[in-house]
């Protein structure tokens, strides 16, 4: 999946967001996104990234292999 892909899936999920995204091997495979949205407002860590997995659509094992995730709310210092 490139990047791009991966920044329109985000961006579909959180219109909101703050997104950045590192591709950390360069393999267009294994990527780091840090997200920052008040879609996350009142939800754990783990319901955070769960929202994250669900915007990918499916794609995450598959065309997409690794994301490391940083989510957070806008006030939240990361």
């Amino acid at each position: 999946m490139d990047q791009d892909t991966l920044e329109a899936l985000l961006r579909t999920g959180f219109p909101d967001a703050k997104i950045i995204i590192e591709d950390l091997r360069g393999d267009g495979d294994h990527y780091a996104a840090t997200i920052i949205s008040t879609a996350f407002k009142g939800k754990s860590r783990v319901q955070q990234h769960q929202m994250v997995y669900d915007a990918m659509q499916g794609k995450m094992g598959g065309e997409l292999h690794a994301l490391a995730l940083r989510t957070g709310l806008p006030e939240e210092k990361n």
